[in-house]
């Protein structure tokens, strides 16, 4: 039954995401055979279920009716699948990054780790949340193909969509390669700009809409389209990070704003910093950017810095320009109304939120 959905209707469509990945962890469930590791499968499915802004799916979703697909329960499963590929981004990350929350919850390996020292089992409590943590990202991506695979859409169209979604994963673990060789190497604004649109802005957006667009059997034109409005999108969504990573309330964002400069995380914002700092400042960046023992005081001073350097204001306007430059994109896309209001709000989403 084919059923319609409103452009603006947004959480009806998060809604049906869930629905779909609910369903899937169920079949999971049916599936396990005996002995398989029940508290694996249930830290997955609280971590993929409690929280997220599913932007990744409503993208894929409205880049399939773009091209004139039309909605229904296939679709949202394909564009469910790519919430499993990103808890295997997300779970990685923590891993790489050292990160305790996520989502205002404990990390998955921060969550292994505890079980492990709860549990009183021998050997490095943060080992095994490591090693627990990454087999559970890599059965999240393991899990994103198959239910790719079995969405229920025809074998042609899932062919046409796996090459973007084997283009999307390529780039995302490229860009996280390029984040991690950034701690240590290159830490100017092309570099940190070129990490952005690696790891986060084509996977957040691009190929998400490209992927949907792909299993509709889109135009070159409008794979073109969604490419050109896609990239500086995703670039403002990932700067938006940047600044509620040292400037959100965590209570919203379920992150610390003390991570990123503790851990001297080589952001588009701290590039901005450093090019801008005088003297006196450089000095005091050298002192508490990445120290490991950085308190909430020295935080604070680090986020006075970035504010007299105006180098949250200037990221603030590299939001507005690419924001912009989507929307200018988007109004001459060749496309139907109801995808187009659709996507204006998506980028409304993408680059005013607030977590």
């Amino acid at each position: 039954m084919t059923v319609t959905v409103a452009a603006t209707d947004v959480n009806a469509l998060r809604a049906r995401v869930d629905e779909a990945l609910a369903a899937f962890f169920d079949r999971q469930d049916q599936r396990r055979p005996d002995g398989a590791p029940l508290d694996l499968v249930s830290t997955l499915h609280r971590f993929v279920l409690t929280g997220g802004k599913r932007l990744r799916p409503l993208f894929c979703y409205w880049g399939w009716r773009c091209a004139g697909g039309a909605d229904g329960p296939p679709i949202v499963a394909a564009a469910a699948a790519l919430e499993l590929f990103h808890a295997f981004a997300l779970i990685h990350d923590d891993i790489l990054d050292g990160s305790d929350h996520r989502r205002g919850r404990p990390s998955v390996h921060r969550t292994f780790a505890e079980l492990h020292a709860r549990s009183g089992w021998a050997g490095d409590p943060e080992a095994y949340g490591r090693n627990a943590a990454l087999l559970c990202g890599d059965l999240c991506a393991a899990w994103a193909d198959e239910m790719f695979h079995e969405c229920g859409l025809g074998a042609d169209a899932v062919h046409r969509g796996r090459s973007v979604f084997a283009a999307m994963r390529a780039e995302a673990i490229a860009g996280e390669y390029l984040d991690l060789g950034s701690r240590n190497g290159d830490s100017s604004l092309a570099g940190a700009l070129t990490v952005i649109r690696m790891k986060g802005a084509r996977y957040t957006v691009t190929r998400p809409l490209q992927i949907g667009a792909a299993l509709a059997g889109a135009a070159p034109e409008l794979i073109t389209a969604l490419f050109e409005f896609g990239d500086p999108l995703g670039e403002a969504f990932q700067l938006r990070d940047d600044v509620l990573g040292v400037f959100g309330d965590p209570a919203l964002t379920g992150k610390s704003v003390v991570d990123d400069l503790r851990e001297g995380k080589p952001t588009v914002l701290m590039a901005l910093v450093r090019d801008a700092a005088d003297r006196g400042q450089s000095a005091r960046l050298r002192h508490l950017f990445g120290n490991p023992a950085l308190n909430a005081e020295g935080a604070a001073e680090l986020r006075e810095i970035i504010e007299n350097t105006g180098a949250r204001e200037k990221i603030e306007q590299m939001i507005r320009v690419r924001a912009d430059t989507a929307r200018a994109v988007l109004a001459a896309a060749p496309m139907a109304a109801e995808s187009r209001v659709a996507l204006a709000e998506l980028i409304d989403r993408a680059v005013r939120r607030r977590r």
